[in-house]
């Protein structure tokens, strides 16, 4: 009986048809459960669980459908006689009534296991939906993390560094100080030796009893010491560095200030990240197949809410591509980079990818200099070869190409000039479930560049590339 019974309903087919995997289910209830994917543009057995794009036709099985037909027709013909006696002919009122009621609430019955069976495919597809978001939240949050310890750290360095050149300005200023006080000093014990010398003569020269002797040596020795000698020294004995503790002082009560104001702000950020799940009325099972076309936003404060923290991937990096310590920079190098091989590294364009995938709804924010290409791509376009690996110029990828004031928007070898002048920060938004991808440009507004209304059949990164010369680079904000 399982070959002729649909798995979602449970009950026997009903219009049969075989999807390609092989496994044959009633044709309103795949069209029913397949609808649920069509946004995504990728669909699946609800058994083996094998993908299928684009969407398959459903063709109807006549052998399966002839054969539930008879199996059909075989229950209704079965005689009597095999299961009553003779004297078991006659039925009473109440027993033909049972049997009408009985075949009433046989169809309600196998409404209601239709029912259930979607009912237990759409529950096992949210299931499935919480465990990507929840890996999503753990990668994101990982992410902040590790930016979160380079940040600190890095402010921890910074604020080492200055310690070491306060220290080294105090020293510097101690040591200048001492050596032009020694030098002083060693001035004044050589004058003090000369006077004493001096006073030494005039004693001998007053108690000689020689009066020539007396005469000639009186005129010589009785002369003034004259401009050699120092002038008059005070002594500083009051030093203070009271001011410069003050400033110290006073810097640490600033940075404090600082920091208390942005981690008061911190926590509101960190619970504004959504929830792994949201809950919501249950929607008629009639209605779970509708398309839900979500509104994309307006202002910049709008488009902030649903912000996606990127780092750039070094295993992807063209070997000219040079990153910064947080991987949130590329810039161009006229030196090629020792990066290591990798099969997930550009080898011939100029190119690199985020690691992190992107899904749902994100929006992301870089500031670009010089000659750049801001992309979103499938994460399993090609590294190595010809225009299969450029970004727009294949079916895989999405670009926008910005050229000193000017930009276009390339896909799949197609350009497509944008008129509207770029400002040097580009924003990003993507509805990969509504298949919505558009460029801003930010400025004090959001204008509108190009947008794309497709349908993303695969896992989407965001990706750039950076031209050769000096000053192209590409931050993500």
């Amino acid at each position: 009986m399982d070959s002729i019974s649909c798995s979602i309903c449970l009950d026997l087919l009903k219009d049969p048809v075989t999807i390609p995997c092989g496994h044959s289910y009633c044709k309103g209830c795949i069209k029913g459960y397949w609808s649920l994917d069509d946004q995504k543009g990728i669909h699946s057995c609800p058994q083996c669980r094998q993908t299928f794009t684009p969407r398959p036709a459903l063709n109807r099985n006549i052998l399966l459908a002839e054969l539930v037909e008879k199996l059909k027709t075989d229950f209704k013909t079965v005689p009597s006689a095999c299961f009553s006696g003779p004297e078991d002919v006659k039925y009473d009122r109440d027993d033909s009534a049972a049997a009408a009621e009985r075949t009433e609430k046989q169809g309600q019955l196998r409404e209601k296991q239709q029912q259930v069976g979607l009912t237990i495919c759409v529950r096992e597809k949210e299931a499935q939906d919480i465990r990507q978001a929840l890996m999503s939240l753990s990668l994101s949050a990982q992410a902040a993390v590790e930016h979160c310890e380079l940040v600190f750290a890095e402010l921890i360095r910074s604020i080492e560094r200055r310690r070491c050149e306060v220290k080294e300005l105090i020293s510097a200023h101690q040591r200048a100080s001492v050596s032009q006080a020694e030098g002083l000093l060693e001035r004044l014990e050589q004058e003090i030796a000369e006077l004493k010398r001096r006073d030494k003569e005039l004693e001998q020269l007053a108690q000689t009893e020689d009066n020539i002797h007396f005469l000639k040596t009186f005129q010589s020795l009785c002369v003034a010491p004259g401009s050699e000698l120092l002038p008059c020294i005070t002594a500083n004995q009051h030093f203070s560095f009271e001011e410069v503790k003050s400033s110290i002082s006073g810097m640490m009560v600033r940075l404090e200030d600082i920091l208390k104001e942005e981690m008061v702000q911190i926590p509101g950020k960190v619970t504004a990240v959504s929830e792994v799940y949201v809950l919501s009325p249950r929607p008629e099972l009639t209605a779970a197949a509708e398309v839900h076309f979500h509104h994309e936003p307006k202002t910049r404060v709008e488009f902030l809410e649903n912000y996606c923290h990127l780092t750039l991937d070094p295993n992807s990096a063209y070997q000219h591509l040079c990153m910064s310590e947080c991987n949130r920079e590329v810039s161009w190098s006229d030196k090629a980079l020792p990066y290591s091989d990798h099969p997930d590294r550009f080898t011939d364009h100029y190119q690199v990818l985020c690691k992190e995938d992107l899904s749902g709804t994100c929006y992301c924010e870089v500031d670009r200099r010089g000659e750049c290409e801001v992309a979103i791509t499938y994460r399993s376009i090609s590294r190595k070869g010809g225009l299969e690996c450029c970004f727009g110029s294949n079916d895989q990828s999405w670009s926008l190409v910005c050229r000193n004031s000017s930009c276009s928007y390339w896909h799949n070898k197609n350009r497509t000039d944008i008129p509207v002048p770029c400002s040097s920060r580009v924003g990003v938004y993507l509805d990969s479930r509504a298949g919505t991808l558009a460029f801003y440009s930010v400025s004090d507004t959001m204008t509108l560049l190009h947008r794309v209304q497709t349908t993303f059949t695969e896992d989407l990164c965001a990706g750039f590339w950076v031209g050769p010369g000096c000053g192209s680079s590409v931050a993500l904000c």
